[in-house]
């Protein structure tokens, strides 16, 4: 048992060191495998940058307006992680919206200079979400920025539960051998684990059942139709996925579920 919580502690700090600039432990014995394994804690890694941005969120508006604080929290996510998904999102773009078959689109990606299709993602992508997180209620702002962060990258995770990697090395190699259900059942568990931060925000004596269902199904239905069409547009073109393909379901579902929250908002 102590070696099996010693074996998971290791998987947890190499996924946190993978995805986000937060120092952890060097491993004089690693192996690749090992990287696979710490796959499940994708969804773990989201709620440590969502509560990162929260955080900052939480003390800059408490002297800045709301619109500032959203800057100061987007600005802390993005270089706690290095920008890692909104690369892989701007690749995608440039790939598929320049690449006119699999080989070619491939090659796009994997070029480290940013295009058109890129620079327009990128631009889009962050100042969707800032709109979208500023026109939320300031109070509700916090929790959404758990909630989004882990649930995405659950998203991103399902991709890998469901197809194959398609290119032959990579940085996300390492990373692509399909998550096992064990392994899958511990990430949904992260990633849904914060969901109920939404609900706590309200006593039950506020909201009537149908209040509750139709909350769920404004966040839960964006995400849904992003994360099928993605699925379906990559398998189309790719045959499967590749670790920017992962990056960008994670930006566009964490988006996709901030603007189903921002319509039941409105109803308030």
């Amino acid at each position: 048992m102590i070696s099996f919580l010693r074996n998971e502690r290791r998987y947890m700090l190499l996924a946190v060191g993978f995805f986000t600039r937060i120092p952890v432990p060097m491993f004089g014995d690693f192996h690749p495998d090992d990287l696979n394994r710490s796959a499940k804690y994708f969804p773990l890694v989201g709620i440590f940058v969502g509560l990162i941005g929260a955080g900052a969120f939480a003390f800059a508006s408490k002297v800045l307006p709301q619109s500032i604080a959203v800057l100061i929290s987007m600005a802390m996510t993005v270089y706690i992680t290095g920008a890692f998904h909104e690369d892989g999102l701007a690749d995608s773009a440039d790939g598929l919206g320049g690449g006119w078959d699999t080989e070619r689109i491939l090659a796009i990606m994997q070029d480290s200079r940013l295009g058109t299709y890129g620079a327009i993602a990128l631009f889009f992508a962050l100042f969707t979400k800032y709109q979208l997180l500023t026109a939320l209620p300031a109070y509700f702002v916090p929790f959404v920025l758990v909630i989004g962060h882990a649930f995405s990258r659950l998203c991103a995770l399902l991709i890998m539960a469901d197809l194959e990697y398609v290119r032959e090395s990579s940085k996300a190699k390492p990373l692509a051998t399909k998550i096992k259900m064990p392994g899958l059942l511990v990430a949904v568990l992260f990633g849904v684990a914060p969901i109920p931060l939404l609900y706590w925000n309200f006593s039950p004596a506020l909201l009537s059942a149908k209040d509750w269902l139709w909350l769920s199904a404004c966040c839960l239905t964006p995400v849904a139709l992003v994360w099928v069409w993605w699925r379906n547009k990559i398998k189309h073109w790719l045959g499967g996925y590749t670790g920017d393909c992962l990056g960008a379901m994670q930006q566009m579902t964490e988006l996709a579920f901030y603007l189903g929250l921002l319509v039941w908002a409105q109803q308030l």
